[in-house]
């Protein structure tokens, strides 16, 4: 599933081309994805501006001139691209929005494991999957202090609590490795004992991975591209995700990096560098 680096991409990538444009004609090509689409919601989108367009989490928000935001959500599987007219539909292309400029809006989920949906300008905020996300990890109150006083008195791993999205929005099974790694935390550590000093750590690695990752634009694993159908190119920056058994970056342990399975989901880590 893209975390927030490939969410962000995405989002900065339709805004270069899409912003100020209007759409002059939606097609709906399925009832649904993972859920029902609103209804009458080609009718809202025709004849539309497309105005501001913001991230939440791991969901895109496009602000129209008709008082409402179309809400995106790539699942597993899903990729919003911006290409021409004289492009053919391809399978799985569920929503097609063409603009006043001959632009085309592609939203492709072979899976169907996404989300389209429509809330009222002012309201986003309160739709019951943004209601309870926990902090963008890249604005200055996620600190150090905040991560510390969430994680006071959790008796789960570290890995697990980072994922849950209440505590922090955005983040993902590739950047928790990544963060873990580069802050020297176990991910087996459990999250009540990360205290202070390890919790300042842990915000300056997220910080910097996302970072990161935002600038080489993401990390292309599956089904992930860029807006304009580019591939990110972070995966080639990973320090131990998805690197069972090699060497570990700039360290000597003799057996390199490890894989565990920790709620189902594969974990990889330096048992040396990571306590």
């Amino acid at each position: 599933m893209p975390e927030l680096p490939e969410v962000e991409t995405v989002r900065r990538g339709l805004a270069l081309k899409i912003s100020g444009r209007r759409i002059v004609r939606a097609e709906l090509r399925r009832l649904d994805l993972r859920r029902p689409f609103p209804p009458a919601l080609a009718e809202r989108l025709d004849g539309a501006q497309i105005g501001a367009l913001g991230r939440r989490g791991k969901y895109i928000l496009i602000e129209l001139d008709a008082d409402g935001v179309l809400l995106l959500h790539l699942g597993m599987s899903g990729r919003v691209t911006v290409g021409n007219a004289a492009l053919p539909a391809a399978p799985h292309d569920h929503m097609v929005l063409t603009l006043d400029d001959d632009t085309v809006i592609r939203f492709n989920d072979p899976r169907r494991f996404g989300l389209i949906d429509y809330v009222r300008r002012g309201e986003a905020a309160r739709h019951p999957l943004l209601a309870r996300l926990g902090p963008e990890p890249l604005e200055a109150s996620f600190d150090g202090a905040y991560i510390a006083s969430k994680l006071a008195g959790k008796l789960t791993p570290i890995k697990a609590a980072l994922l849950d999205q209440r505590i922090v929005a955005g983040l993902g099974n590739i950047y928790v490795c990544e963060a873990l790694y580069r802050a020297g935390l176990s991910p087996k550590r459990l999250a009540a004992s990360i205290g202070r000093r390890r919790a300042d750590r842990l915000a300056a690695a997220i910080k910097s991975v996302l970072t990161e990752a935002i600038a080489a634009g993401g990390s292309s694993v599956r089904d992930y591209v860029q807006a304009d159908g580019e591939l990110g190119y972070f995966q080639h920056h990973w320090a131990v995700y998805g690197r069972e058994g090699e060497p570990c970056p700039g360290c000597n342990c003799a057996e390199g990096v490890r894989r565990i399975a920790q709620s189902g989901r594969s974990t990889f880590y330096c048992a040396k560098r990571q306590r």
